[in-house]
């Protein structure tokens, strides 16, 4: 597609439930991950170095607009290259870059003009060019989109009727829609159908803003699906003690080196900037709630923070990579007991708590708050159903990691969510990620009705799973704080270290993820981040699977049994699948087994497809006879090959060559072998 060298290789969160948004389309079909084909799952150590190629690139703000630049006058051409109809286009929306050259462009899409919610895509693609892979967010996206009708049987009045009593419910006092409906193509349902957006604003019953969009059907009147748009949740600080923040030379709250982030009092007030904390000194606050540049100075401190980890960890300048810092609103209402992010603004708002005296400012909060403008720009994971659960996962992550990375004295890293601001009055976090159940309310484990709850609950599970693969199972103290990490399965976990969990999360964030993602797509994804860093056959990539196992996504590699029995043979040599080509084989040659092959024989499986269902999986004897491993299914919409097969072989001499054999039998969508393993 393109040839040049240097090649490109919403609204809100709150911190705190509010009320438990209905999902209806998107979230459809259970966390059905399939068992890996990797390391056994004891003695996981955290000794493997990532391939450096496939970690992410520190690209400047001018780089990254360069490599849009490219993205955006090829756009069409890529298009074509995906199969894309006629009347399909591509919007640019972000890249990201590995050491390697390797580029992943996220991309929206539109279908007559139209934009189609839920049919984003991430396209992988080397130096030269070369399409590695695709993620798309619906099973829908791997055809092409039959163009809607653009004449509506239902009135927008309607439409917006139907969003203002849905807002209504959330507390909102709105008499008309903010964003008046505008028509849209809703994929959630598997196939396009040209539907209304329309966005509510006001307030929620707690005094959060309302940013509520409720997606309606333009020939019926029904509604599809709605999400909330606002994501709940030298300085002498009140959380951190005194820090050194960055401000203009003028005496602003204004970090001059992160993007000129700024800092405001609302004073109060719930609408608006606000007043840009300014004085005659460049000393803030004095610990106490009572002076009102406290909680700037911890607000201000924990945006430079979570600025800092993004870009010396991750390599990421700016939450949009483009260099320019978001802002911060402390003072918000009176006894405001939350913190939210909007995309509308780009900006996080704190309150003060109960009383007033507990600001909710403290560093993990503010990096949770600010986590939710990466995802904004990045995977976009919908603030509903499963993918809003991850997304409320994702900043709690990254709030722990952030606090790790930051090893302040007064606030030392824990994994544990708003233990500073006291929420509950009693001293107790809001939630914890060892065992997020311990909170009454969070989830430890996936079940088929976990995105039917609150995201604040729904996230449990990979809170849980960050934990256990980071730190492993079982009971331990850290900076502290003792935790005992259960399993669903009952098997021990031995973690990986944090920060290579995190990197995994990130990477998969950022490459992977998209609208729509799943529990079961969120394994996918992190699995091939892990084999991408560490290999198919490495400790990390067991570990990750074993982790989520741990809360009931997909099985354990070999069934989590660390004695896999038996002569074990295997091929991690990677053959590429031509797109909709030959057949392609991996060999592995079998020798000293006696006689026949056994009734039982093992095949563990690890392929990197963007469509799954493109693929045919055979066996082949030495003999030359086959055994039928996997059929190809135009309905089979998931990504990779990750399983564990077992075959009646006992027809077959045990030794000789056994080849693993691949046939991508339709269009569009590539993938390779990352290996192939015989237990005999």
């Amino acid at each position: 597609m393109r040839s040049t060298p240097s090649r490109r290789a919403t609204a809100t969160g709150a911190l705190i439930a509010a009320a438990a948004m209905i999902a209806v389309g998107l979230q459809s079909g259970p966390a059905t991950a399939t068992p890996a084909s990797a390391a056994p799952a004891g003695g996981i150590t955290a000794g493997t170095k990532a391939d450096p190629g496939s970690l992410p690139a520190k690209i400047s703000p001018a780089q990254r607009a360069a490599l849009l630049s490219e993205a955006d006058a090829t756009k069409a051409a890529t298009a074509k290259q995906l199969g894309l109809g006629a009347t399909e286009k591509l919007v640019v929306r972000d890249v990201v870059q590995d050491r390697d050259g390797t580029t992943h462009t996220r991309y929206e899409r539109t279908l007559d003009g139209l934009p189609v919610l839920g049919g984003d895509l991430v396209v992988q693609e080397t130096t030269a060019g070369k399409t590695l892979g695709v993620v798309k967010a619906s099973k829908a996206t791997t055809a092409q989109l039959k163009a809607v009708g653009l004449t509506a049987d239902v009135a927008p009045a309607a439409a917006e009727k139907q969003a203002l009593g849905a807002a209504k419910t959330e507390g909102s006092k709105a008499t008309k829609a903010e964003k008046a409906p505008r028509k849209v193509v809703w994929l959630g349902g598997g196939s396009p159908q040209l539907a209304y957006e329309t966005v509510v604003g006001g307030l929620q019953h707690d005094g959060t803003p309302n940013e509520l969009h409720v997606i309606t059907d333009a020939t019926s009147g029904e509604k599809l699906y709605e999400y909330q748009a606002v994501h709940n949740g030298t300085g002498n600080t009140q959380y951190s003690g005194q820090v050194t923040l960055g401000t203009a030379p003028s005496y602003t709250l204004t970090d001059t080196t992160r993007g000129n982030h700024k800092t405001y009092n609302l004073n109060r007030g719930t609408s608006g900037t606000g007043t840009l904390f300014s004085k005659s000194t460049d000393v803030w606050g004095n610990g106490t709630p009572q002076n009102a540049e406290t909680a700037g100075a911890d607000a201000h401190y924990g945006a430079a923070l979570t600025w800092d980890y993004y870009k010396n960890v991750h390599g990421r300048n700016g939450l949009r990579g483009d260099g320019v810092g978001a802002y911060s609103r402390v003072h918000y209402g009176n006894n405001y007991v939350n913190a939210f992010w909007q995309d509308s603004c780009f900006c996080m708002t704190y309150g003060d708590g109960d009383g007033n005296v507990k600001p909710l400012t403290s560093i993990d909060v503010a990096a949770h708050e600010m986590t939710h403008g990466l995802t904004s720009v990045t995977a976009k994971l919908v603030y509903s159903g499963e993918s809003g659960g991850l997304n409320e996962a994702t900043s709690d992550i990254f709030a722990a990691a952030v606090e790790f990375h930051a090893n302040n004295a007064q606030d030392q890293g824990d994994y544990l969510v708003g233990e500073k601001i006291d929420i509950r009055g009693n001293g107790t976090p809001l939630r914890y990620m060892d065992k997020p159940s311990k909170d009454g309310s969070s989830k430890d484990a996936w079940y088929s009705g976990i995105g039917n709850i609150d995201v604040h609950y729904s996230s449990g599970p990979a809170n849980h799973w960050y934990y256990l693969l980071s730190e492993g199972s079982g009971a331990k103290t850290i900076n502290g704080v003792s935790y005992d990490s259960p399993t669903s399965d009952g098997l021990p976990v031995t973690g990986i270290g944090r920060d290579k969990a995190s990197l995994i999360w990130f990477k998969a964030l950022t490459t992977k993820f998209t609208s729509t993602t799943n529990y079961a797509a969120a394994r996918t994804g992190t699995l091939a981040v892990a084999s991408e860093l560490y290999g198919a056959t490495s400790a990390e990539y067991a570990a990750v699977a074993n982790a989520w196992a741990a809360i009931n996504v997909g099985a354990r590699p070999g069934g989590g049994d660390p004695d896999p029995g038996g002569k074990v043979f295997q091929n991690t040599t990677v053959v590429n699948i031509p797109d909709a080509g030959a057949a392609v084989t991996s060999a592995v040659n079998v020798t000293g087994v006696t006689g026949n092959a056994p009734s039982a024989l093992k095949v563990d499986v690890n392929i990197t497809h963007t469509y799954r269902g493109d693929l045919v999986v055979d066996l082949v004897a030495p003999d030359g006879g086959t055994f039928r491993l996997k059929n190809s299914s135009a309905s089979d919409s998931a990504a990779n090959v990750v399983a564990t097969y077992t075959v009646n072989a006992s027809s077959k001499v045990a030794n000789g060559e056994w080849k693993l054999k691949v046939q991508d039998v339709y269009r569009s969508d590539t993938g390779r072998i990352n290996s192939v393993k015989l237990t005999f």
